[in-house]
């Protein structure tokens, strides 16, 4: 999968609410604040669930009861449209 334009990213951006531009690291982050770090670890569970035939590789930062997800394609060493579904896929789950 080709890497998107700045052009692109920001038209698929608007596609992802909640979902914020990494701009120095060209990835999407987004950040769950969980009832506690019980919650948060079921969320994690369930995006691994989604991931598990699944070759892309998501960056994941769990803190007592925040999660943070950053998603990039690092073949293409940027944004694809495959992170973008991705990202959809875990707001969907959470």
């Amino acid at each position: 999968m080709s890497k998107l334009s700045v052009e692109q990213v920001k038209l698929y951006l608007s596609k992802v609410p909640g979902w914020k531009l990494v701009e120095e690291r060209m990835a999407l982050s987004r950040t769950y604040h969980c009832a506690d770090f019980a919650e948060a670890i079921r969320l994690v569970n369930r995006v691994a669930e989604c991931l598990e035939h699944d070759s892309q590789h998501v960056e994941i930062h769990l803190s007592a009861g925040t999660v943070t997800f950053t998603l990039t394609t690092r073949e293409a060493r940027g944004l694809t449209g495959k992170d973008f579904a991705l990202a959809q896929t875990i707001s969907k789950v959470s």
